[in-house]
């Protein structure tokens, strides 16, 4: 697969290995969190194609006009991924994340994602299938300073039992 876009690479590169993999999630994980839709938007290639649940659009500039509504939209975002599995150039991740409304009304947030990235490490393609369940904040299990990525001894989704 030739490389889609001139900026510098982005490790870890493809083909991904077990250890490379998880680290590649992680790193996506910590992006996310940060709720910055033009850091995340970067580890993207200049053409990169998503499907977020029922939209559908290309590039990074529609990837942080995505991002910046979804983030003015889910209040309190904390986010966790974990590997699900991977081969060559492809990673197939789960996830939950949590949020409120303006309404004050809770969130969490179930989904699955594909991933296919450029030898740079680009991603070019995104498929997320989401669905949101209605919590209590009573039930919110994801409780690190919003301000940074997920301490690494706050337990995944695994050790949750999500």
């Amino acid at each position: 697969m030739s490389m889609t876009t001139p900026d510098d690479p982005r490790p870890p590169l493809p083909p991904f290995t077990d250890e490379s993999a998880a680290v590649k999630v992680r790193k996506a994980e910590d992006a996310w969190n940060t709720r910055d839709p033009q850091r995340v938007s970067m580890a993207y290639s200049p053409d990169s194609r998503w499907r977020n649940r029922s939209e559908f659009f290309e590039g990074r500039g529609a990837i942080v006009e995505f991002l910046t509504r979804k983030w003015d939209r889910e209040h309190e975002y904390r986010l966790i991924k974990e590997l699900w599995a991977h081969s060559g150039n492809r990673i197939a991740v789960r996830f939950a994340y949590e949020y409120h409304l303006d309404s004050g009304e809770w969130f969490r947030a179930y989904g699955n994602e594909n991933w296919a990235f450029d030898d740079g490490g680009y991603m070019t393609h995104r498929h997320a299938s989401i669905n949101d369940v209605p919590i209590r904040d009573a039930d919110r299990t994801f409780h690190w300073d919003r301000s940074g990525p997920r301490p690494e001894d706050h337990p995944g989704l695994s050790d949750l039992g999500l």
